[in-house]
């Protein structure tokens, strides 16, 4: 029997996010979620997807160990157990590969420390991920397990855009440099955007807008990312729910020296109580449209805030690339706000983007142009897609490994 499925897992600080798929054809046969891990109202949501049943359980889940065992036992009930013969490989979603890792890579002790040297510039996020390859690990110490790295598109940006323009010396010694992220999803938005065009990923320049609670933009030179707009941390760039986006770094000194605030606030302030949260105290982009729509002034200057930031992008890729064949919008906020992309587009007629709306005014599960037929640059609606791009990579992998 060929072994043809590959487990996702996507490990969070108190989460587990998995989608089991099969390879032949790309079938997903099972997806879920376990989420608030150590608490006594820990929820496993599981969902057989080729019959559409759910079954969900609350109680405590003491860690990602118990939370990986309660997985699989669902997974059995499916017939679809880790134990199965068909089971190729796990693979592990990782937010932070630095400069080492620049494709997916199968796990190893070697693999497993280089991450953990890398934990200082991602300290929220490399442990969790961490603690999911270990316990998948030790459940299957026999099965190949894969890291796709949410960086590793991201590597191929010149040193001319990776690089802050502080001392050399100080900024190697630290790790200081534009990683980027939401790569997995950049990469795979890009090339389905060259897909629609009928053209190959090495024939188009593709400007992705990744656009949800979190918010990354790209500028893809025939297939290779030659910039991004998150740096060092998911911080920089673009206005998000609860990020901030590009800010005057004097900021932090002001609100130190002024302000009387600790590093810890500061941070706080930044990650979690600014970008369309902080403006308006919302950061679900359906809310701030109701608001606007009620004559709510500050959830409308919150918006244009936003719009604003993105416009500055859009235009920025276009000097960075030369020339544009499309602009993709993904993710929640980028697939399902029309009002978003209609606003990110308008007076921008001179670099050749148009919309029609009629077609962005449709909604719609598969990736679809919303630019009139004679525009000059497309636009395009393109939903994302991380499990499959990860299950992707992993599969091929194994297979070259093996």
């Amino acid at each position: 029997m060929a072994a043809t499925r590959v487990l996702v897992l996507n490990s969070g600080s108190s989460s587990l996010k998995y989608q089991l798929l099969d390879m032949r054809d790309a079938a997903r046969l099972a997806a879920g979620l376990v989420e608030r891990i150590g608490e006594q109202t820990s929820r496993l949501r599981h969902t057989r997807l080729t019959t559409g049943e759910t079954r969900e359980h609350t109680g405590p889940i003491a860690d990602h160990d118990a939370a990986l065992k309660a997985v699989a036992a669902e997974l059995g009930r499916d017939g679809l157990g880790l134990d199965s013969p068909e089971l190729a490989a796990i693979g592990h979603r990782v937010v932070h590969g630095g400069m080492f890792f620049t494709e997916p890579t199968v796990i190893d002790d070697e693999v497993i420390a280089e991450i953990e040297r890398l934990i200082p510039v991602a300290p929220l996020h490399n442990p969790a991920n961490l603690t999911g390859i270990r316990t998948a690990r030790a459940l299957r110490p026999d099965l190949p397990q894969v890291a796709v790295f949410d960086t590793a598109f991201h590597t191929t940006m010149p040193e001319s855009a990776a690089r802050y323009a502080i001392d050399p010396k100080i900024a190697d010694r630290h790790r200081i440099r534009r990683y980027g992220f939401h790569g997995t999803s950049h990469a795979y938005v890009s090339r389905e955007t060259a897909r629609l065009l009928g053209k190959d990923p090495s024939e188009v320049n593709v400007i992705v807008l990744h656009l949800g609670n979190g918010a990354s933009a790209s500028a893809v030179e025939r297939g290779r990312c030659v910039d991004t707009s998150m740096g060092m941390t998911p911080l920089e760039g673009l206005v998000m729910g609860t990020r901030s986006g590009d800010l005057d770094p004097a900021v932090i000194f002001h609100l130190a020296r002024v302000g009387d605030m600790s590093m810890d606030e500061i941070d706080t302030l930044l990650n979690k109580r600014s970008g369309l949260f902080g403006l308006c105290g919302d950061n679900d982009m359906r809310e701030i449209r109701r608001r606007i729509d009620e004559g709510d002034e500050e959830a409308a200057l919150a918006f244009d805030i936003y719009i604003h930031r993105l416009k500055k992008y859009i235009g920025a890729y276009f000097a960075v690339l030369g020339t544009v064949d499309a602009v993709a919008f993904t993710a929640g906020v980028g697939e399902n706000a029309a009002p978003v992309r209609e606003a990110a587009i308008a007076g921008l007629a001179g670099l050749g983007l148009a919309l029609s709306p009629e077609l962005n005014a449709v909604r719609a599960d598969e990736a679809r142009l919303i630019s009139p037929k004679d525009a000059r640059v497309a636009v395009a609606v393109v939903p994302t897609d991380e499990e499959l791009e990860i299950a992707t990579q992993t599969y091929a992998l194994v297979g070259k490994h093996n």
